[in-house]
C-alpha cells in the first residue's frame, strides 16, 4: 500500500515526512510540495528550488522490506528516478555519481537518502528534487529543468503522481545487486570519456572507469593513475 500527500509549503519534505509518520504505519508513504523553502542535498548542501516551478518529493520505505546494502539501495533509487525522467523526456538520461540526474548535460534532479527510526520502525527516507518548469538558473550554471531541456511544460501534479507510482512499483521488484551495479555503470555520466577533475585544489584530466559496490568511483587520472574516491573527495567539472 502506498499513500501520497500534498503539502502546500514546507521547509523540507524529508523533515516533514518524519512528522507525518508519527501517526502512520505504511510500508510506503510519500509527501510532496511545489514550494520547498529549505531543501537539503547530499552532505549538507542546499537544494534551491523556485516556488510552484519544481517538485520536492519524499518517500518513506520500511527498511525491513529490503536486503540491499545502503550503497546498492542508493544506486537502485538513482536508476529508478533516472528511468522515470527518461520516460518523461523521451531521451537518454545519465546519473552523475553518486546520484544526480543529468539530462542533456544539465542537472535536473538530485536525490538525498537518509535512514531514520520513526515510531519504532526503520525507514529509508528517499528525497528527490526535480526541476520541472523553472527556466532561469542564475546561481547554478550547470542546472536545468525538464522544460529547458525538452521544451515541454509538464504538469507538476502529473509528475508527482507518476513518480510516486513508478518508484513504489520498482521498489517492490528489486533486481540482483549484479544487475543494479551493471545498470548504474551503463548510465554513468562521463564514463570512459576524458573529463576535467579538481583534486586537492588542482585540476587534471581523467577518465571515469566505474562505480563499485562499496560506493566508490574509480577514475584513471592523468597525474595520479587509477584511484578510487568517495563522494566529495574529488570534483567532476562539466
Amino acid at each position: 500500500m502506498s499513500q501520497l500527500f500534498y503539502i502546500k509549503t514546507c521547509s523540507s519534505t524529508n523533515d516533514e515526512i518524519s512528522k507525518v509518520l508519527l501517526y502512520e504505519n505504511s510500508d510506503f508513504f510519500a509527501v510532496h510540495t511545489f514550494n520547498q523553502t529549505g531543501g537539503r542535498g547530499q552532505y549538507g548542501n542546499a537544494w534551491l528550488s523556485a516556488a510552484e516551478k519544481n517538485l520536492a518529493y519524499t518517500l518513506a520505505a520500511k527498511t525491513e522490506n529490503f536486503t540491499l546494502s545502503d550503497f546498492m539501495f542508493n544506486y537502485y533509487t538513482a536508476i529508478i528516478i533516472s528511468d522515470f525522467i527518461a520516460n518523461l523526456a523521451d531521451t537518454a538520461v545519465n546519473i552523475k555519481w553518486p546520484n544526480d540526474i543529468i539530462l542533456k548535460n544539465k542537472k535536473i534532479a538530485g536525490i538525498l537518502i537518509e535512514k531514520k527510526k520513526i515510531s519504532g520502525n526503520n525507514y529509508f527516507i528517499i528525497g528527490a528534487g526535480i526541476n520541472v518548469l523553472q527556466e532561469k538558473f542564475s546561481e547554478i550554471s550547470n542546472a536545468g529543468s525538464l522544460l529547458t531541456q525538452t521544451g515541454k511544460p509538464f504538469s507538476l501534479e502529473e509528475v508527482a503522481a507518476g513518480l510516486n507510482r513508478f518508484l513504489v512499483e520498482k521498489l517492490k521488484n528489486i533486481p540482483s545487486e549484479k544487475e543494479i551495479i551493471s545498470r548504474f555503470n551503463s548510465n554513468l555520466f562521463r564514463k570512459d570519456q576524458i573529463s576535467v577533475f579538481e583534486l586537492n585544489k588542482t585540476r587534471q584530466n581523467g577518465i571515469i572507469k566505474n562505480a563499485d559496490e562499496k560506493g566508490e568511483i574509480w577514475i584513471d587520472l592523468e597525474n595520479d593513475g587509477l584511484r578510487s574516491f568517495y563522494h566529495k573527495e574529488i570534483k567532476l567539472l562539466y
